[in-house]
């Protein structure tokens, strides 16, 4: 399958820099392996807190 880094970049709502921006399925993967959940998951304020735990983003959609 072929990545679409490009126009997942201008999608991407993340504003930590890291090689995974724009590669999805990495992305994924890595937050998942973690327990985690990728920044792009959250509303604007959510993703500024850099908290990827599944607690904040349970909090964070309530909100």
């Amino acid at each position: 399958m072929e990545c679409l880094k490009e126009k997942n970049l201008k999608d991407c709502t993340c504003t930590y820099d890291c090689a995974k921006k724009g590669i999805c399925c990495e992305c994924v993967r890595y937050h998942r392996n973690k327990g985690a959940i990728p920044g792009c998951f959250f509303t604007t304020e959510g993703e500024k807190t850099y908290d990827r735990s599944c607690a904040n983003f349970c909090r964070d959609r309530k909100a």
